[in-house]
């Protein structure tokens, strides 16, 4: 994608689990370093589903990757002749984020980002709609339900089989849960009854 000027923007690839927004993401790399133009990319240490030091498809293409705690950090670590800045799993981030990925774009670099934009409660998640708002383009990709084949939207987390409960942390490191791409129909949340 090329806005015809030399100025930096933002590019948010999202949706569901399994709907392909890292795949897109490193399709977009791949394009950027072929065009010739320096690519760095960065994911959050939340993200431990594949290798340490690579962004990773489910469908297994990967890409070269640092690995960072926070959002400052990865402004301290892009170079100067830097042209494009990957993110993957931004959702992961604070708010600190949003700041970030404007201040690159403002120096003239196309910032790449890929996400959730909703939690496994349907819910936005974390800095997502603000990047949302700032972005010049969205892509919205959809998964496959894995109930009825309809397009997915939304995430759903299973543990024990059983849909995850609406009080249930969103994020959870290292449980055993098991996530679905659903339709708004097959998408389910329990709440707990108060006594």
């Amino acid at each position: 994608m090329y806005y015809g000027y030399n100025g930096g923007w933002i590019e948010l690839i999202c949706g569901s689990m399994f709907s392909g927004k890292t795949e897109e993401l490193i399709r977009r790399l791949i394009r950027a370093e072929i065009a010739k133009q320096k690519v760095q990319v960065f994911k959050p240490q939340l993200d431990q589903r594949y290798k340490a030091g690579k962004v990773s498809s489910h469908r297994g293409n990967h890409f070269e990757a640092t690995v960072v705690e926070s959002a400052d950090e990865i402004f301290s670590l892009v170079d100067p002749d830097t042209n494009v800045v990957g993110i993957d799993e931004v959702q992961f981030f604070d708010w600190r984020i949003a700041e970030l990925c404007e201040s690159l774009a403002d120096s003239n670099r196309r910032v790449l980002l890929a996400g959730l934009d909703l939690d496994f409660r349907g819910e936005p998640f974390g800095p997502m709609p603000l990047l949302l708002a700032l972005a010049e383009n969205v892509t919205k990709l959809q998964a496959i339900c894995m109930v009825c084949g309809a397009l997915a939207s939304r995430t759903q987390r299973l543990i024990d089989g059983r849909p995850a409960n609406y009080d249930d942390p969103v994020i959870m490191v290292g449980a055993s849960e098991v996530y679905e791409a659903r339709c708004r129909m097959h998408h389910q949340v329990p709440r707990t009854e108060k006594a």
